[in-house]
């Protein structure tokens, strides 16, 4: 046995000498150990690209491990406001039952010290409430009281002090939780959420070519007669990245120009607008080709934003694309129709879209190729001109003696005319 155990040592030992050295790595998130760059795990499978806002414009991200809870209650209106119509509705009808439950037992408790419970059926006897003869009386007299209802069988008298502080505490509580409570209902009901339902964003988006430029685009329309007002656009691209230093950003966001500076980005949608996105070299996308789009693990979120015409209230709008959902190479079929007096929308063709000659090279090559070729990517009628008038100015630099005898022989001319 001591044999086998110094065999076993030994084995141990050689083990641990030709064990390589053990390098901790740092704990990352889960997601920034499935977002490692590609080098790191060339073999694995493709997965899927998990949303991070849904195409119904919810967002996909739950919040876990939240302990400062206490912060809900401090904005207890806008956690009221917040939860589903089912929870909402039993508050709301716990929070009156409670109250009165609450002031009818404090009513019956008076009325059972005063003693008016042994004197029910003497005349002489002045009771605190007339007609109060047990605990659903005083329910029912609170009840009354509360939602100011008054049938007049119940009455307070001027006997008990006590029965009319009582009364003030209950008015003035009952009106501060009627004002609470139909509040967050009338805020809840008139809550913009189901405007947004009827702003609709197309299924995919394209990248073409719009007036010599590579172009993203996708389009947004409005089912409903009441306009958005003051409707805005804007889009964020999210993307996962990693600094030069190694550090992990999950779920960046950068910014998509979609005509901030020129005002494009505001919008008059009374008919489906498309929005246009030119990729130059402050675009995201300008060293994205069509080979290289599939391999991206990105995604586009766009946001539409406008006060709604017949309340004033904000409303908001969402969706996203993901690279499966941008088509290279395509364009939207026209939804706009000119009829007898009046432009028709065809919102069976929102969504259609069809194939258009585009290059499929990213917006980079595409500059550098122009740059090569000494040529714009817009050829317009001015840049001909100037470049006809170079060459005027080169050949003119080539040849100054034939110049200067020519402006000679039209000054002998000049003179010869004088004389």
């Amino acid at each position: 046995m001591q044999i086998q155990a110094n065999v076993l040592e030994g084995d141990s030992m050689d083990q641990d000498v030709e064990s390589p050295v053990a390098i901790h790595q740092p704990k990352l998130p889960k997601q920034a150990r499935d977002d490692l760059p590609r080098h790191i795990s060339r073999d694995r499978t493709k997965r899927k690209i998990q949303r991070y806002v849904r195409k119904d414009g919810k967002c996909n991200v739950h919040h876990g491990n939240v302990r400062e809870t206490y912060r809900y209650l401090t904005d207890i209106f806008t956690t009221l406001v917040d939860l589903k119509w089912r929870f909402n509705l039993l508050i709301f009808v716990m929070v009156y039952t409670v109250t009165w439950l609450f002031f009818g037992m404090i009513w019956w408790l008076i009325a059972y010290i005063r003693g008016d419970m042994d004197h029910i059926e003497d005349p002489s006897w002045t009771p605190c409430v007339t007609n109060l003869n047990g605990f659903v009386s005083a329910f029912l007299f609170s009840i009354e009281t509360e939602t100011t209802i008054g049938y007049g069988y119940r009455v307070i008298t001027d006997k008990c002090p006590e029965g009319i502080i009582l009364l003030l505490i209950q008015s003035v509580l009952g009106s501060i939780v009627n004002a609470f409570m139909v509040g967050c209902m009338f805020v809840k009901i008139s809550q913009p959420k189901k405007r947004a339902e009827t702003l609709v964003f197309s299924t995919h988006a394209v990248i073409s070519m719009r007036d010599g430029k590579l172009c993203l685009m996708f389009r947004v329309g409005d089912l409903r007669n009441s306009h958005i007002v003051e409707a805005s656009i804007r889009a964020k691209l999210i993307k996962s990245k990693q600094t030069s230093e190694g550090e992990f950003i999950p779920l960046n966001q950068t910014d998509i120009n979609v005509g901030y500076y020129t005002g494009d980005d505001r919008l008059f949608l009374v008919s489906p607008l498309i929005i246009s996105h030119e990729i130059n070299q402050q675009s995201p996308f300008w060293e994205i080709s069509k080979a290289q789009l599939p391999k991206e693990e990105l995604e586009i979120v766009v946001i539409l934003e406008g006060m709604v015409e017949a309340t004033g209230m904000t409303c908001q709008a969402r969706s996203s694309y993901i690279t499966s959902e941008i088509l290279w190479g395509y364009r939207f079929t026209p939804v706009l129709t000119l009829e007898d007096g009046f432009y028709e929308v065809d919102y069976n063709s929102f969504h259609e879209t069809y194939e258009t000659s585009t290059p499929s090279l990213s917006a980079k090559e595409l500059a550098e190729l122009a740059n090569r070729a000494e040529l714009p990517l817009s050829w317009s009628v001015s840049s001909k001109l100037n470049q006809h008038a170079e060459l005027e100015t080169e050949e003119e630099e080539k040849n100054p003696e034939e110049l200067t005898e020519r402006n000679g022989d039209v000054a002998n001319l000049e003179n010869e005319s004088k004389v």
